[in-house]
């Protein structure tokens, strides 16, 4: 799952307040999508990152140097939270900051991301149906993501937040495997 697993209570509460100052249709998107990009960019070039937290790096310098590469690249919501952030000396969490954004986004949207991990690709048709029983049992709107996983022999496993369900027929047969060695011998 694309999801990042723990955010820092910082982080989410940063990410709250940004998601509480959008207000017009579609910038909670937007910035949505900014920050994803931010956060990609900070993962991808980790040098990024260092060279916004450097310490070396005082608030005036700081500041500019934010000005330079994200002034006219992001909206200016955007541009006056990373601002607010750097003064705050939290830049070193952007990149759990927009797991949480997304996170708190998708929950505003009704949205959850599930992964699906079957024995052999499920065609169109199967894959919507398995969406649609996920949605209907979880009442929300499933993003649905599907792994190939050839060990798992049938079934399904699926993933939603940090639950698993575990329908594997390897697990079922495992299961039953330790059932039958633990009972009392009858002979």
């Amino acid at each position: 799952m694309p999801h990042d697993q723990l955010h820092s209570p910082i982080a989410v509460k940063y990410a709250e307040a940004l998601l509480q100052l959008t207000k017009e249709p579609g910038e909670a998107e937007v910035v949505g999508q900014e920050l994803n990009s931010l956060r990609t960019l900070l993962l991808d070039y980790p040098m990024g990152q260092a060279l916004l937290v450097d310490p070396a790096i005082g608030m005036i310098e700081r500041q500019a140097l934010l000005d330079r590469v994200f002034k006219g690249r992001v909206s200016d919501l955007m541009l006056n939270f990373l601002h607010v952030v750097g003064e705050k000396g939290r830049l070193n969490l952007l990149i759990s900051i927009a797991g949480a954004y997304k996170e708190l986004l998708e929950k505003r949207q009704y949205k959850v991301e599930v992964d699906v991990t079957v024995v052999r690709r499920l065609d169109d048709t199967a894959f919507e149906s398995v969406r649609q029983r996920i949605a209907s049992a979880l009442k929300l709107d499933v993003v649905l993501h599907q792994y190939v996983d050839e060990r798992i022999l049938g079934g399904m496993i699926l993933r939603v937040q940090d639950k698993l369900i575990d329908g594997s027929v390897r697990t079922q047969l495992t299961a039953l495997r330790e059932k039958i060695l633990a009972a009392p011998n009858r002979a």
